[in-house]
């Protein structure tokens, strides 16, 4: 009977696990929730070769919840940067070397010419492509 209580206290954590990691950091939540998923499942073991099979199989489906309870929620994680990064017009403009009255085959040319450079097929960074990208989007879009 105690196997239900230690399997009461686990599955407790698991539903409280939200609160508890507010608390946790999220890599000391994993470490925690794989720490309880072991010991679990040696208590279902143990159950199991005493002859306490239903305790052992609550206490099984138990350790996997403990055990996937470390990936939950997935909206826990922060969202995407998004694809503009929030680039201004003035700062497209500095990225490109370009002017306030430049006209949209000007804008293509600055582009195609730094992007000669900087596309890291030819040694530059992606990083670099990216935010060229961006400047360019953000120019001809308006």
């Amino acid at each position: 009977m105690s196997y239900l209580l230690v399997a009461g206290v686990v599955l407790a954590v698991v539903l409280w696990g939200s609160g508890a990691r507010q608390v946790l950091k999220r890599a000391q939540w994993r470490i925690a929730s794989g720490a309880f998923s072991v010991g679990v499942f040696a208590a279902a073991a143990f159950a199991a070769s005493r002859g306490g099979w239903i305790e052992a199989l609550l206490l099984v489906v138990i350790g996997v919840l403990t055990a996937l309870s470390s990936r939950w929620p997935r909206s826990a994680r922060s969202p995407p940067a998004e694809t503009g990064g929030g680039m201004s017009l003035e700062q497209a403009r500095a990225m490109l070397g370009v002017g306030p009255a430049a006209s949209v085959q000007e804008i293509q040319a600055a582009y195609a010419r730094l992007m000669r450079r900087a596309h890291p097929d030819q040694g530059g960074t992606t990083g670099l492509a990216t935010q060229l990208n961006i400047a360019r989007d953000r120019l001809l879009k308006g």
